[in-house]
């Protein structure tokens, strides 16, 4: 049975190895999301909570808007437990409507900017959401107003881009990028989001139960089936927050942080945005990623971190203008997301002079589960030991309620403050994903791991992610990271293609490095001595491009999409 405490869950070793700056069982008492905005606003008022494009808001500016956004939203008769979406870019908008939203009791739902009709549909009413805030731009209003005439949603609340930019950056846009930009339509139900903010931000605020009221509503990836909604409380987002803010070992220090990983994503949402307000930091933002545009604005602003995935951080590497960027004020650099690959945090380190942290978390657990330490001595190809309060165990991979055989890898479980209630109206998917003992609730991760003796945790695996060859069962990124180990792999992926004989046969896809010539029979024959028989893949295709998430990740479930549609050779 899954015992309370056992050798596969090193809980001893957390205690007195602890690598990050505070102990592992700190406490992050109840507070909600409001609490933690207005205390950070009073006591920085002055100071520039966003950096958009070089239009400054200070926390105070930005507490009136999100006032303002509260009392707007009541007098429409909105109020506590109402769901209200944020269909937008990274734009000052954003805080102002998430914490406006917060501060009426309502609940946040966060919606990708690149879904399409149909996936923004179905999640507004999967969450019941009653509002949209959304911008006038061409790549998100016609779609917010399609799905308006076609489900529950009552209201669009619609912003402008250029409203937000400096003087003469505004002038430029509304000159040079109409095609941008999409007509409000004249709609009673179609309100500007310069006309909710048009009073003087009184309200009555809400009382919130921390441990209780959720917060926000964050759809998963939907690697399998349809997204479901993770229901993440105010105390399970301002923990987190506060034990991000744990892990940095000089949180006193300027903090610029460089937000162009998407906040409507809970990576961002954790590292870029409640941390920063609670830490009294400067958002430098930016709508969307584009390497040139995020090292000018690293050169520009002399930003501390930069959070982001690992082919930002490729991308930054292969731009032109990636030696002539001043990177002496970059602290650290938290990559999230997907596995960071060896070569890549070292070169990158090389070529900035910054410390590359890999990280990990999940939707459900409000963003962040375990780091490695910024500052003590980390392990490569880890994702570190977990952040102070959160408990991490290995059970059986078949068998949850048992521990692991010994020496072998086990699933990742997780405990502690961050840790979503659970999924919106999905009681059945609330069972398949926590597990319970005598020491509590855990919520399964469904990645495969391993903890070494000083309690450092390594991924192997997703469990949904392993292939079944011949009986055997091959892990995608092992032979993924052998893959990135070629001098000329820039990206891999690999996948199992149905087999008559031996159920799935591995077949891997990688985009080589710029000037390098090797064919895909040479990566195959390169690679294949080194993987046991079961494992090895039946080609290497060579790809221009790989499909990838918002956010910049690779996607499996796109690229198995992709191949199938092309037909299987």
């Amino acid at each position: 049975m899954l015992t309370p405490v056992s050798m596969h869950s090193p809980e001893a070793i957390w205690r007195t190895s602890y690598r990050h700056p505070n102990p592992w069982d700190s406490a992050f008492p109840s507070l909600s999301m409001v609490d933690l905005f207005d205390r950070s606003c009073a006591r920085m008022a002055k100071a520039p909570l966003i950096d958009f494009l070089g239009r400054h808001y200070s926390f105070a500016k930005t507490h009136d808007g999100a006032n303002r956004v509260a009392a707007g939203l009541t007098a429409l008769g909105y109020g506590p437990g109402d769901r209200i979406g944020l269909f937008l870019p990274n734009v000052p908008h954003y805080l102002a409507a998430y914490y406006g939203i917060l501060k009426i009791g309502a609940t946040v739902v966060n919606f990708s900017p690149l879904y399409t009709v149909a996936e923004l549909e179905h999640q507004v009413a999967d969450s019941g959401t009653r509002v949209l805030f959304t911008l006038s731009a061409t790549a998100l209003l016609p779609t917010a107003l399609k799905v308006l005439d076609g489900s529950t949603l009552e209201r669009l609340i619609v912003g402008s881009i250029a409203g937000a930019l400096p003087t003469s950056k505004s002038i430029l846009y509304r000159l040079f990028k109409r095609k941008e930009v999409t007509p409000r339509p004249h709609d009673s139900r179609i309100i500007a989001f310069s006309k909710l903010i048009a009073n003087d931000g009184k309200h009555t605020r809400a009382t919130v139960n921390a441990e209780h009221d959720v917060a926000l509503i964050q759809y998963t990836g939907g690697t399998t089936g349809r997204p479901k909604g993770a229901m993440l409380t105010h105390q399970n987002l301002s923990a987190n927050a506060r034990q991000v803010m744990a892990i940095d070992p000089e949180p006193g220090k300027p903090d610029r942080i460089l937000g162009v990983l998407p906040l409507f994503h809970v990576f961002a949402n954790t590292c870029v945005l409640n941390r920063t307000v609670l830490n009294g930091g400067c958002i430098v933002m930016l709508p969307r990623f584009e390497a040139g545009a995020v090292l000018a604005a690293i050169d520009r602003t002399k930003a501390t971190a930069l959070p982001g995935v690992p082919t930002m951080y490729q991308a930054l590497l292969d731009h032109p203008k990636i030696g002539a960027t001043d990177f002496s004020s970059l602290r650290v650099c938290i990559s999230g997301g997907a596995p960071l690959a060896g070569p890549l945090k070292a070169k990158f380190e090389a070529v900035t002079g910054a410390t590359v942290v890999e990280g990990y978390g999940l939707s459900e657990s409000s963003g962040v589960l375990s780091a490695n330490p910024y500052q003590q001595e980390g392990k490569t190809g880890t994702i570190g030991q977990p952040i102070p309060s959160t408990h991490l165990r290995l059970v059986d991979k078949a068998d949850p309620t048992q521990d692991p055989p010994e020496g072998e890898p086990g699933e990742i479980v997780a405990m502690g403050p961050q840790i979503m209630k659970g999924y919106w109206n999905r009681a059945d998917a609330d069972a398949d994903v926590f597990v319970t003992n005598a020491a509590g609730r855990w919520l399964r991760t469904g990645d495969v791991g391993t903890i070494d003796a000083d309690g450092f945790v390594k991924i192997v695996d997703r469990l949904k992610d392993m292939l079944s060859v011949s009986g055997f069962k091959v892990f995608p990124s092992q032979i993924e990271a052998l893959l990135n180990q070629h001098p000329a792999v820039k990206e891999a992926m690999v996948i199992g293609l149905p087999d008559a004989y031996r159920g799935e046969q591995p077949r891997g896809y990688v985009t080589l490095n710029d000037g390098a010539t090797a064919t895909g029979t040479e990566l195959r024959d390169w690679l294949n001595p080194q993987l046991g028989r079961h494992e090895r893949v039946d080609d290497v295709v060579i790809r221009l491009t790989m499909p990838k998430t918002m956010i910049g990740k690779l996607s499996r479930k796109d690229l198995i999409a992709e191949v199938m549609a092309e037909g299987v050779a």
